[in-house]
């Protein structure tokens, strides 16, 4: 039985999830920003779980801690929260929305729980995009996306994110951790109501049945991954499509300078 930690788990995929691995044996850590939805999630599985919204760091920072004390070694953390945000804004830490949901606050709370997640030799999975691939306008120089901002433009650089992140936290925590990265699919959620744009066309449109999975389908590969022997039926600090390593990635994809400066940014910005 694995202690499984699920951000973004009061709907669509991290709920998903979050039930199968139940039935499975695992103990199951949720975490959403709705408490009625989450709590609601987590009580139909017998789960614990926590509120917090990732527009603010100090909840982050607050989850982080409560996690560290009830569960000293955890098996599976699974970065999965995120969103597609409309208009450019800013969260009350001064980070642009987008880049903060996406990947500041997971990389934070990555961070701040490497204690239990080395004790266990955790696997980190994040919830990443094919959007890495199709929208992403990746500038190093303006990780706030204060230049010629689009929704789709903006998601698609916090994906890429997600995946330079793994790369990256393989390289520096491999020997005590394994992390890992995939593209769930077009799920058919809530994901990206109200966003406006092709984003919420494609998930809410008309066309949605054509071209959208089940949470359920868009949660196997977090399922397997969660549940997988990592350097035996997945390669560490890699981005997975159906259960693959695409070919076609995101030029930035492997590039351990963009990787290393990501990092380094990221640290400043939320204070580590």
């Amino acid at each position: 039985m694995k202690t499984i930690v699920i951000t973004g788990a009061s709907d669509g995929i991290g709920a998903a999830a979050a039930r199968e691995l139940a039935k499975r044996g695992h103990r199951l850590v949720l975490v959403g920003r709705n408490p009625d939805k989450t709590a609601e999630v987590a009580g139909g599985i017998g789960a614990s779980h926590h509120v917090c919204d990732f527009a603010e760091l100090d909840q982050v920072r607050d989850l982080a801690e409560r996690l560290r004390a009830e569960h000293p070694q955890v098996d599976v953390l699974a970065n999965n929260a995120g969103g597609v945000m409309g208009e450019r804004s800013l969260t009350a830490d001064g980070n642009e929305k987008t880049f903060q949901v996406n990947h500041l606050a997971p990389f934070l709370l990555t961070l701040e729980l490497l204690p239990a997640l080395q004790a266990a030799h955790a696997t980190v999975i994040q919830t990443s995009s094919m959007a890495a691939r199709l929208y992403a306008k990746f500038d190093i120089e303006d990780l706030q996306n204060a230049r010629d901002y689009s929704v789709m433009s903006a998601y698609g650089n916090a994906k890429l994110e997600n995946i330079l992140f793994t790369e990256e936290l393989q390289r520096r925590y491999g020997d005590s951790l394994n992390a890992a990265a995939f593209h769930p699919g077009v799920v058919g959620s809530n994901f990206a109501a109200g966003s406006g744009g092709p984003m919420e066309f494609m998930y809410h449109g008309p066309l949605k049945r054509l071209v959208t999975v089940t949470p359920e389908r868009g949660a196997d590969q977090l399922v397997w991954l969660a549940e997988a022997a990592p350097g035996t039926d997945f390669e560490p600090g890699r981005y997975y499509v159906k259960r693959s390593i695409p070919r076609k990635v995101n030029p930035a994809v492997g590039n351990a300078e963009l990787g290393r400066r990501l990092w380094e940014q990221s640290e400043e910005l939320v204070g580590l």
